[in-house]
């Protein structure tokens, strides 16, 4: 048994554009496509072995504390079933120690919960001495979190947390590509002074949403499936004009996004402050904004110019929106088991 303790982090993301065409439902038969970065914001998972068959997790942001023997099938009930399907799944044959945390409150819409299973992936492979290319972590990310868990919601979280950078993430029946945006450090920079991420001051509970999206489509709704189009297509405009330098034209494209999305599925903003947070930020200056994830609470992703910026800062603290710095991280998911480091490979 490896006696050395291993440190993962994978980062969270915010989905710029196309989040709802990378669910198979929809990408299978029409392709998708996100346009998504990877921000200083992470999921951490730490690992201690233990001499013993014991399995001890805690969530260090939320106190909770689970444990039970390694021959035992884990209880999945809501209480850190994500590292304990990581376990059930890779399995290293030891007890271990596991301490979570993550920079997020759940249900923020940064993809959180997919960063976290992306992690501890990454930690029980380094733990454990496997090779994994990005693809590979992705896709047993997925599995445990979709396949093993059951948890609704689409594929783009796991690829992020996996790959980093700022990408354009296609999806189809063939599989999954990620390609880099090609802009510039300049650009980037640029860019990064131009956006706010705001938490609504309410995460998104489990509210049924992305249920709500699958039904609407399969029951042939033209303005779910219009939406869903036009998030797709607008995946690819925002790229090029990211890559062109015009962005002075996002602001736009955010609106746009942001209507589509209430096409694909109405209920996203219900019950929240969102449409009043909105417009205080229109009226103080921003020239768009979208919801990041499924809806129903969380972040909210601005673009202003950087002079409007305080005008917007204090209008939407008034209403109780609490903003967060943060940076573009172009690394994904990585470890460090005792000091040699792990990252899956290309």
């Amino acid at each position: 048994m490896n006696d050395l303790s291993v440190d993962a982090r994978a980062p969270l993301r915010i989905s710029f554009v196309g989040g709802g065409t990378d669910f198979p439902h929809w990408f299978e038969r029409h392709g998708g496509a996100v346009l998504s970065a990877t921000i200083d914001h992470y999921a951490h998972v730490r690992i201690e072995p233990r001499d013993d068959e014991q399995i001890r997790i805690r969530d260090l942001r939320l106190e909770q504390l689970v444990q039970y023997h390694l021959d035992d099938t884990p209880i999945y009930d809501g209480v850190m079933d994500l590292p304990k399907a990581a376990i059930h799944r890779i399995g290293l044959g030891h007890g271990m120690d596991v301490d979570l945390r993550n920079d997020a409150p759940p249900g923020s819409g940064l993809g959180g919960s997919s960063a976290l299973v992306t992690a501890a992936v990454a930690a029980l492979a380094a733990l454990g001495g496997r090779r994994l290319t990005r693809q590979e972590l992705a896709r047993t990310s997925y599995a445990i979190e979709r396949e093993d868990l059951g948890i609704a919601g689409g594929w783009q979280g796991q690829y992020a947390a996996a790959f980093g950078g700022f990408n354009l993430i296609e999806f189809s029946s063939t599989g999954v590509v990620v390609t880099p945006v090609a802009a510039s450090d300049d650009t980037l920079a640029r860019l990064r002074a131009n956006l706010m991420l705001c938490y609504s001051g309410r995460a998104r509970t489990n509210l049924g949403l992305i249920d709500a999206q699958v039904r609407l489509y399969h029951e042939g709704r033209e303005e779910t499936i219009q939406g869903m189009k036009e998030l797709q297509a607008l995946a690819y405009e925002m790229r090029d004009a990211i890559e062109s330098g015009r962005l002075d034209d996002l602001g736009a494209m955010f609106r746009q996004a942001y209507e589509s999305k209430k096409r694909m599925n109405p209920h996203i903003a219900e019950g929240t402050p969102i449409e009043r947070l909105f417009e205080a930020a229109r009226e103080a200056g921003a020239t768009g904004g979208k919801i990041c994830g499924a809806g129903g609470g969380g972040y909210l992703l601005l673009y202003c110019p950087a002079g409007r910026q305080p005008a917007v800062r204090e209008a939407l603290e008034r209403l109780g929106g609490q903003f967060a710095p943060f940076a573009f991280d172009p690394d994904g998911a990585r470890a460090v088991v005792g000091d040699v480091e792990w990252r899956p490979s290309p």
